[in-house]
């Protein structure tokens, strides 16, 4: 997993890097990357707003189908499934749109773990030189080894250049940018809340606790004012969707006590975004909406089929006498 994580931090470092150096700043530039992704996944969120749209009008007739086979799971199950195709409804289509941003967290962490590759793109062998040049160097031993070798290197770019010898003059260059780019609201977005082994002992020792508290308060707050939004949600959503909602909120948190305070501040501007995205989907596809331009579809699709059926010919109309008259005879 660490490969195929690794792989989309390089990835997602490319296009981080891209904004960074519109607006020199790393917590800008992961809200600029944030915007990007939701502006992407956009039509996949409207998707999931027509899905859901089509399976709260499918309430009734799941009941009738509960009702006729309830001794029969099997063919329950199948009913069930031909309605949903036939009503254009997709029982776990709102999971993808819950699950995406949750790996996107993911690769970002490994982009925010390894900066120097995934982010800054240096030579794989000079990074390797100056990973190992850490547990040579003296005064500095303490800062080898470990998941966050390469952050330490960026946060301690001033009193290591002198050692950095591997990286040529752009590269250092590019590296000394970086290295100021990681405040923002004075916050070090490459610290971490807590060490990782006592986490509740070690969560208020820095300003870094707003991170994952404010993971855990904006997932609850837009979770309560959507659910205002849409009165019928909270019955539409079962199963995947609604454990989703729920444990993506508290594991986001424990994870932004452990992780450097860029993952956990992506998370946090995630989330409200996504939050903004369910206003503009609610105004612009509310259910109502959606609804009566399916029945609209519905109802065209409908005479389309009834003027598609051929009328009888009118060679074929006078032979029904003549085919009585034989009859007589």
């Amino acid at each position: 997993m660490d490969k195929i994580f690794n792989f989309f931090g390089s990835i997602f470092g490319y296009i981080l890097w891209w904004f960074y150096l519109l607006i020199p700043n790393y917590g800008v530039a992961i809200i600029l990357f944030t915007v990007l992704f939701k502006a992407l996944l956009f039509p996949f969120s409207v998707k999931q707003q027509r899905s859901m749209a089509a399976s709260s009008k499918l309430q009734a007739k799941m009941a009738e189908l509960q009702k006729r086979y309830k001794d029969d799971k099997q063919r329950l199950s199948i009913e069930t499934q031909k309605l949903y195709e036939k009503e254009g409804a997709d029982p776990m289509g709102g999971c993808s749109t819950m699950i995406l941003p949750f790996l996107v967290m993911f690769g970002l962490y490994y982009t925010v773990l390894n900066p120097l590759s995934n982010a800054l793109h240096l030579s794989a062998d000079a990074i390797t030189k100056a990973t190992d040049m850490l547990s040579h160097a003296p005064g500095i031993v303490a800062l080898s080894g470990g998941r966050y070798t390469q952050i330490e290197i960026v946060k301690n770019f001033g009193a290591l250049r002198p050692f950095l010898t591997m990286f040529g003059a752009d590269e250092l260059a590019r590296l000394e940018s970086f290295s100021h780019g990681f405040r923002f609201l004075g916050l070090d977005l490459l610290g971490t809340p807590t060490n990782g082994t006592n986490i509740f002992g070690t969560l208020f020792q820095t300003n870094l606790w707003v991170i994952p508290v404010l993971c855990l308060v904006s997932s609850l707050l837009t979770q309560h004012f959507t659910m205002k939004m849409q009165p019928g949600a909270q019955q539409q959503q079962q199963g995947c969707m609604k454990f989703m909602f729920y444990f993506m909120g508290l594991i986001s948190a424990w994870f932004a006590c452990t992780v450097p305070a860029a993952v956990g501040f992506y998370w946090i501007i995630s989330t409200l975004t996504g939050f903004a995205q369910t206003v503009i989907l609610n105004k612009f596809y509310g259910p109502e909406r959606l609804n009566a331009e399916a029945e609209a579809r519905r109802v065209a699709r409908r005479e389309l089929e009834e003027a598609a059926v051929k009328p009888l010919g009118l060679p074929a109309q006078p032979s029904l006498p003549r085919e009585k008259e034989k009859r007589r005879k």
